[in-house]
């Protein structure tokens, strides 16, 4: 096994995207890589969420930020030069979220700091929220990032995130920034001193020399093809600013807006369009294709490759037939 290492020196959010969809997809199989990046001013929103649902769009861009939409499932999240993302990609037989965790933790523990992971993709410190996570199968490799906050704008965060109020209740708090905090409110620690732990912790957790790879390798004339594309106006909008959301619902895994086009004449739905925050994008394009095409009145059968899936396809169909 070769344990890799790959730090980002560029702020681009899209070229840092483009990068990582390139490592996800061409890593081979005896490789584990950790890839570290940071993005300037940036709103982070999921496959399938609604930019103008997620993020006060408008003010974003006016302050000269990006909106990017990654390819994995998920909440919105903002990125600043106060925060570090990282990515672990590995193939199916040496990908292992335990392990990769571990080495977020170890890392953490140079700076006296315990921490747990909590549910399926966050990280607390005594109860609160410092690190969001997703995930992504492909083909031969997996994929597990997110995002460590160190000392992120918290007032930039609130100004340009919409946090949904049902998720607040469920927490039982009133803002955004009662859920999460700042590592370095609770220690001293930055976005570059965390840099030597994690590399430390992650050859320590692989039992691995890693070798670092230059970041200006990775940036081939397909990557600089594929951040153009990230960022092109219909890959991240689409046709979001036209969309109404007709059927709503909050689920355990996650909150789920449908909207719905159904032909007068045979009563066929003819467009389907999900906005939600699941950690499943496959799960929702599944939904999708069986939704479009099928009778409004009758529920199309399907069959489900887990019982997560099966559970998820089940509630939006009932939110479609109820």
């Amino acid at each position: 096994m070769t344990a890799e290492i790959i730090l980002s020196d560029q702020y681009n959010p899209y070229l840092n995207l483009a990068v990582e969809q390139a490592l996800f997809r061409d890593t081979p199989s005896d490789t584990v890589v950790m890839y570290l990046w940071r993005n300037r001013r940036t709103v982070v929103i999921g496959r399938h969420q609604n930019p103008y649902a997620e993020c006060h769009v408008e003010q974003l861009l006016a302050d000269g930020g990006h909106l990017m939409r990654r390819t994995t499932g998920g909440g919105a999240v903002y990125h600043d030069l106060g925060n570090l993302n990282f990515t672990f990609v590995a193939s199916h037989e040496l990908y292992d979220t335990g392990r990769q965790f571990s080495v977020l933790q170890n890392a953490l523990k140079h700076f006296g700091l315990e921490t747990v992971c909590s549910g399926r993709n966050d990280m607390l410190y005594q109860g609160r929220k410092f690190s969001g996570n997703a995930f992504s199968v492909g083909k031969n490799n997996r994929l597990h990032h997110g995002t460590l906050l160190i000392r992120t704008d918290m007032e930039e965060l609130q100004r340009y995130l919409k946090p949904k109020p049902s998720k607040l209740h469920k927490h039982g708090v009133s803002s955004v920034e009662s859920r999460v905090i700042n590592l370095s409110e609770v220690a001293e620690i930055t976005s570059e001193n965390i840099v030597p732990p994690l590399m430390e912790a992650f050859q320590s957790v692989y039992g691995e020399k890693a070798q670092t790879r230059p970041f200006t390798g990775c940036c081939t004339e397909k990557v600089l093809a594929e951040a153009r594309q990230l960022a092109d106006d219909g890959f991240v909008y689409g046709s979001w600013r036209q969309f109404r959301a007709q059927r709503s619902g909050e689920f355990a895994w996650g909150g789920v807006e449908m909207e719905l086009e159904i032909s007068e004449a045979d009563r066929r739905i003819l467009h389907v369009e999900i906005a939600t925050d699941c950690l499943l994008p496959n799960t929702i394009e599944k939904a999708k294709q069986l939704l479009t095409g099928a009778d409004a009145e009758t529920m199309p059968a399907f069959s489900a490759s887990s019982a997560e899936e099966k559970t998820i396809l089940d509630d939006i169909m009932q939110l479609v037939y109820a």
